[in-house]
């Protein structure tokens, strides 16, 4: 009599890092997040995959297509503190980082903590703000510490900032300069519903009858779960040949005739990172060219910058790292 396997049973069996519990997790988030957003499975994966890479996200797209409201609320998913920084083109470093008032009763100067203490913060436009503000963040978003007159004070884990900005509305902005750019992990750029999410969306918005968004979401992950399973990500087995195949697309990405930039070293390992993420979320303890490739795309998004001449042309980043990612050979 033949015997028969169960292809779940088998690679359960075959997993060598227990990934079941953090499997469980990314599907409570993606399940109370789905109570109130519609149609936007990869935004929401790609800011579960950063969080769980200790990454930072910079969120992109036109007015009123919930940005905001989603990184509220996938906050919320997170038993953890949140605040929330609308930058303004008057809007000092010292209205993030916060400042030294004197105590009169001590006689000393003491240091008052500004909005960035927090785990997740979330920065509306963060291209409103002018260039001193925005140079204000980076020494946390990098090494997850603030030095202000001479004290250093560490943040708290998790730590991870959600940027925003309008990809339209240009003007009274400042740009963000490459080298900031390079501190996010992914640029996440969301786009208009689709017809049916559209119908959702007005549907689910009428069946509500005015009960508050923010209300019907409930913290499912802990930041001791979270370390957990940022712990079980580091331990993903990448093959040498996976490792061979990101480095090949990164490097093709500085000498390709469209692009001006190409991608630095950081863009390597931001791939490597979240493609762990990802074969982790799906129940693997390997990483597959796949999940490089689901990589790729968020992570260079920023990190390239395409030729004048195919900008003019209305080329994308995106058709261009598809581009060079089709002409790299698939390791077997």
């Amino acid at each position: 009599m033949e015997e028969t396997h169960d292809p779940n049973e088998e690679l359960h069996f075959n997993n060598r890092i227990p990934l079941d519990e953090l499997k469980n997790a990314v599907e409570q988030i993606k399940k109370e997040l789905s109570k109130v957003i519609i149609g936007q499975d990869n935004f929401i994966e790609l800011l579960i995959v950063s969080l769980l890479v200790d990454g930072h996200v910079l969120i992109e797209g036109v007015p009123g297509i919930a940005k905001t409201v989603t990184a509220k609320l996938f906050a919320k998913t997170l038993k953890t503190d949140f605040s929330r920084i609308q930058f303004t083109p008057d809007l000092m470093p010292s209205d993030i980082l916060g400042t030294s008032i004197f105590n009169v009763k001590q006689s000393e100067f003491e240091y008052k903590k500004g909005p960035i203490f927090s785990n997740i913060v979330l920065i509306d436009e963060i291209n409103r703000a002018p260039a001193k503000t925005q140079a204000a963040m980076f020494e946390t978003m990098e090494e997850r510490q603030i030095t202000m007159d001479g004290q250093t004070y560490k943040m708290d884990r998790p730590f991870m900032v959600l940027a925003t900005q309008n990809p339209i509305e240009q003007e009274g902005t400042y740009a963000l300069p490459e080298a900031q750019l390079d501190r996010f992990l992914f640029k996440i750029k969301v786009d208009y519903p689709s017809l049916e999410e559209e119908v959702l969306i007005i549907k689910s918005h009428h069946e509500r009858k005015g009960a508050i968004a923010k209300e019907t979401i409930n913290g499912v992950v802990s930041p001791d779960e979270l370390n957990e399973y940022k712990n079980k990500i580091q331990e993903v087995i990448v093959e040498e040949k996976v490792i061979k195949y990101i480095a090949d697309i990164i490097t093709k990405t500085r000498n390709h005739p469209h692009l001006y930039l190409g991608g630095s070293p950081r863009a390597s390992i931001a791939t490597l990172n979240a493609a762990k993420a990802f074969a982790a979320i799906n129940g693997r303890d390997f990483v597959t060219p796949e999940d490089v490739k689901k990589a790729l795309v968020p992570v260079l998004n920023h990190r390239v910058i395409l030729t004048p001449e195919r900008e003019m042309e209305g080329m994308t980043t995106e058709s261009v790292v598809q581009m060079i990612t089709e002409s790299v050979e698939i390791p077997r």
